[in-house]
């Protein structure tokens, strides 16, 4: 009787830890990719702290999902590469869903869609966003990115200048070595709040902004063919926003809701 009890057990005993083993093996790891160097959006702080929208939406997605997840920085230029290479699972650093990105690695829905703008110094003689307004002008703007392919594109009469990250041409805006920026207008108007940005203003945005340049808005980014991987963003950016969540966070950064109209 007793050696039917051990059996029964060692049995049970198996059973249990084939379950644990289980459970474990479903458990979701995910490396998250950013930037790090476009606040408001994601900022890595002098003391190497991640901060900003993107990080604080990764987060609350990783937990709507139940993963376990890390964050790597990565400059921009190489972050999909970096991506198709393995380093990270995801890049959630403000891309904006294009069909040439979308040639290369697979989008989640949006999960924000803001417009881009054009900043210049206050005493600027700029009256306006048209090619003719920026004729002869020197525009900054972010290499490898929606805005750099609509200033290249629209402003033939202007010199187009391309900078790393927007921090580097937000500072030689504010040095007086170009006549205007282009950007996401959440990040120029952040930097507009700051003491370098007190230079200088929005001149305006550009109108329409033409969804093949700019996108539906910014995604999330996976390898090609992980359908799983983005159903389970897909699904934990619809919780968010039913739950309260993302209100909480976008609140926390902005005084609109940045994810735009329903799609």
């Amino acid at each position: 009787m007793r050696i039917t009890k051990r059996i029964a057990f060692a049995i049970s005993a198996a059973a249990l830890m084939a379950s644990l083993g289980a459970a474990s093996a479903q458990e979701l790891n995910l490396k998250i990719g950013t930037e790090g160097a476009y606040p408001p959006f994601n900022n890595l702080t002098a003391d190497g702290k991640l901060e900003g929208f993107d990080i604080d939406i990764a987060n609350a997605l990783c937990e709507e999902m139940k993963a376990k997840c890390e964050f790597v920085t990565q400059d921009w230029d190489g972050i999909i590469p970096a991506l198709q290479a393995g380093k990270f699972d995801a890049i959630i650093a403000s891309m904006s869903i294009t069909p040439e990105r979308a040639e290369k690695v697979d989008f989640t829905h949006k999960y924000y869609n803001t417009p881009s703008a054009l900043a210049g110094p206050k005493d600027s003689d700029i009256k306006g966003v048209a090619k003719a307004d920026l004729a002869g002008k020197t525009i900054g703007v972010a290499t490898s990115t929606t805005h750099f392919n609509y200033a290249t594109q629209t402003y033939t009469d202007s010199e187009i200048k391309g900078y790393p990250t927007s921090q580097e041409f937000l500072l030689d805006l504010a040095n007086g070595r170009l006549d205007a920026v282009e950007d996401d207008i959440s990040v120029l108007e952040e930097w507009l709040k700051t003491a370098d940005g007190a230079c200088c203003k929005l001149i305006g945005q550009p109108s329409p902004q033409p969804v093949e340049i700019f996108g539906e808005g910014a995604g999330i980014a996976v390898r090609k063919g992980e359908t799983d991987l983005v159903n389970k963003l897909n699904d934990a950016i619809k919780a968010i926003r039913a739950n309260g969540k993302y209100k909480a966070i976008n609140d926390k950064y902005f005084t609109f809701d940045v994810y735009g109209a329903e799609s």
